[in-house]
């Protein structure tokens, strides 16, 4: 079972199965080492392996001891894992597609918290198997309130937010419900990293599939409460100044129960519990709106989409990339287009990129000069990369699967900052191409040393963290170790920008 984007056109499936290979794993070389300052602009491979040579798929999970942490823990190797960093700078990781503790692959529903003082993983919740039907029933107790043993089942592709009190939020994804039944969840949770605590907030407690659907439901536009966004996966998502929660879109059900790419934008209050649908269509596989390059109106929207990538500035204005989805002409495909979202207007800005794909059901990227910005600039369509923000408000963008400079599909890593002022891309490190094989090996080095030498390898759907010191942290994802073996990685990485 290797895990996909849930909303794929039939020729990009063709692709994605050609290209995609049968891993394997081992969890030598898993065990943290001591770190050394990250020098700017290098990449450190901080723990986790670095060559996956097992049959299992994935590096296998080493739990060890619940709430213990431990030189030898590490995650299994897994894929659409969701993050979250605490005010203490550790790392969150929570669930994802990948290998449990005896090297069954299948939906996780397992918390792990990363010291990045000591580099040393502590199982903090969920399950270390996923049992015989390949995932972990979630378990809902009382709405609203705090419940014993209360945790969300195993998924992937779901999405994260941390509010202004340091709480941890938890929305969707793809995995299983209260039921032990697989689809599409809607439901919200919250966490509190400092009573170890789950508790459902909203949505249903069944997923949304074939057999059953939990359709959206959308009151009037911009009027709070009466509003539910349906089950979906691989949806992005940000969080205000004012500590409130947005999402958008995704491969999900929408209003009709119609399963299809979303491009909804919802807003949700922690303070009231209600959500407000600011805008977008209610319906499935919308058009993009684009107007003009550069010119904010309010009759603009992205297309519907999964797999996008966000960031929020210091203006606390929204920024979407990408996604494999809807462009202008109705055409699905891998997308490239930069959007700018202004919550105080409500209106979307079309800021770079194609508005339509390509003849191949994508836009190779316009790499240029290593290390040089240029207006001419732009990363390929891709869907499942992952993103950061630095100090400076710069936008950067990491990996995903899609095209690299010369239109050929694979898992890619190559490393972007974008400006906002000047509205320019550079090309940082990482290949411009895929190999033959649809990956780029990963380049090590020594575990806890930077080197300008190191690279993670190509991949898709990995997770990504921001500590308190400004480094980029990277997990995982389905992609290619060091040996150019395709498999679900725990491999972890530290980058000074």
């Amino acid at each position: 079972m290797r895990f996909y984007r849930t909303i794929v056109s039939s020729s990009i499936l063709t692709i994605l199965l050609s290209l995609s290979g049968c891993g394997s794993s081992s969890t030598a070389n898993s065990t943290p080492a001591s770190s050394t300052l990250s020098t700017a602009n290098e990449w450190t491979w901080e723990s986790g392996a670095k060559s996956v040579d097992s049959p299992y798929g994935g590096a296998t999970g080493v739990y060890g001891t619940l709430g213990v942490a431990a030189a030898s823990n590490s995650p299994g190797g897994r894929t659409g894992a969701v993050s979250w960093t605490d005010r203490s700078s550790n790392l969150w990781l929570f669930g994802g597609g990948g290998i449990d503790s005896i090297g069954i692959e299948g939906y996780l529903n397992d918390l792990w918290e990363f010291s990045s003082a000591s580099n040393e993983w502590t199982w903090v919740s969920g399950a270390n198997q996923v049992g015989l039907n390949g995932g972990v029933a979630g378990f809902y107790g009382d709405l609203g309130f705090a419940t014993a043993g209360a945790v969300p089942g195993g998924r992937w592709d779901s999405v994260s937010w941390t509010d202004s009190s340091g709480n941890f939020w938890l929305f969707g994804g793809e995995g299983y419900d209260a039921g032990g039944g697989e689809g599409s969840l809607s439901d919200l949770w919250e966490f509190n990293p400092s009573k170890k605590e789950w508790i459902w907030m909203d949505g249903s407690t069944l997923a949304s599939s074939t057999y059953q659907d939990v359709p959206g439901v959308y009151n009037t536009l911009g009027v709070a409460g009466g509003t539910f966004p349906g089950g979906r996966s691989g949806a992005v998502s940000w969080i205000d100044s004012s500590g409130n929660l947005w999402l958008f879109g995704g491969g999900g059900f929408d209003s009709t129960g119609t399963e299809g790419h979303l491009n909804d934008l919802c807003e949700f209050s922690p303070t009231t519990k209600e959500w407000t649908w600011v805008s977008g269509s209610s319906t499935a596989e919308a058009n993009g709106v684009y107007g003009t390059l550069g010119v904010a109106a309010a009759g603009n929207t992205p297309g519907g989409r999964s797999g996008a990538v966000s960031w929020i500035d210091s203006s606390g204005n929204l920024w979407l990339f990408g996604g494999e989805g809807v462009d202008s002409t109705g055409t699905v495909g891998y997308l490239n287009d930069l959007w700018e979202f202004n919550p105080a207007t409500k209106e979307w800005t079309w800021v770079g990129g194609a508005n339509k794909v390509g003849s191949n059901g994508g836009v190779a990227g316009v790499y240029g000069t290593l290390g040089v910005a240029a207006a001419s600039n732009s990363p390929a369509g891709r869907t499942g990369a992952v993103s950061w923000t630095d100090r400076s408000s710069n936008l950067w963008l990491f990996g995903g699967y899609g095209l690299g400079s010369v239109g050929m599909y694979g898992d890619l890593n190559d490393l972007w900052e974008f400006d906002p002022a000047t509205k320019e891309w550079t090309w940082v490190s990482g290949a411009n191409k895929v190999g033959l094989y649809g990956g780029v090996a990963g380049v090590y080095g020594t575990l806890g040393v930077a080197s300008a030498s190191n690279v993670p390898g190509g991949r898709g759907s990995a997770v990504s963290w921001t500590d308190s010191s400004g480094n980029f942290w990277l997990f995982g994802g389905d992609g290619s170790d060091s040996t150019g073996t395709e498999a679900f990685l725990n491999d972890l990485w530290k980058y000074q920008p």
